[in-house]
């Protein structure tokens, strides 16, 4: 079942009390046969263990780019900032973070990639990435996202896709959930090769607050590109 295009509508439009929607969307151009978070950090994405003040930079010099940046704080709430880089110099944030699940260039495209993280910055790259604005996107692409205090994601619909072609040569895409104080479970799984493949939830998956929500991929063999979307509504718990 995908979700009714009437109800849709509603929810964007705000006609819908403490209903939200929320899409994310990631790629990672460099999936090896080493299970990876698809995001454009690459690796196994790495969460804070302590909310903290995030230092953001950029890996040219000679960039200016204003970043809103989208997170929660030490009690799961959502907070967000806007942050102006000055090249490879780290500006630190106003807010602790906890998580980051977004980041956005609203004005000055970087001719560099722009980095939020912690500790020690050489040429604008910090020891700990916690989000990537690879050059060119002006934003991230990162399938990672945690569900805020006092709501339940309701997700509706993911697709994953790659690129591969090769013959015997596949991948493999699990959607994983860790509730709070949990450990990562696979909800979904798909294995593709070089198409497209779009799964429907019938009955809303819920995920309660805390939750941590990411897409990670993995290949049989070489390298290979791999996206990964899904599709939620927020709903404020009563």
């Amino acid at each position: 079942m995908t979700i009714d295009a009437k109800y849709g509508m509603q929810v964007h439009q705000g006609l819908i009390n403490d209903h939200r929607p929320f899409f994310k969307f990631g790629f990672n151009a460099e999936i090896t046969t080493a299970e990876e978070t698809i995001w454009d950090g690459g690796g196994i994405y790495s969460y804070p263990a302590s909310a903290t003040i995030m230092k953001v930079s950029s890996s040219n010099a000679a960039d200016t780019s204003t970043v809103v940046i989208n997170g929660l704080d030490a009690d799961y709430n959502e907070i967000s900032e806007t942050v102006t880089i000055t090249g490879q110099t780290a500006v630190n944030t106003t807010n602790a973070y906890l998580r980051v699940f977004r980041a956005q260039v609203t004005a000055n495209s970087p001719a560099g990639t722009i980095y939020v993280g912690t500790g020690t910055v050489t040429s604008g790259v910090p020891a700990n990435k916690y989000a990537v604005i690879t050059a060119g996107e002006n934003q991230t692409l990162m399938a990672v996202y945690t569900v805020p205090a006092g709501h339940t994601a309701y997700m509706f619909m993911g697709t994953v896709s790659c690129g591969t072609s090769a013959s015997n040569k596949y991948t493999t895409v699990r959607l994983k959930v860790r509730e709070y104080g949990q450990v990562f479970c696979t909800k979904a799984i798909t294995t593709i090769q070089n198409s497209f493949n779009q799964y429907d939830f019938g009955i809303p998956l819920a995920i309660p607050e805390k939750a941590d929500i990411e897409a990670r991929g993995i290949t049989s063999s070489g390298t290979d590109s791999i996206s990964a979307t899904f599709s939620m509504v927020l709903v404020k718990d009563v």
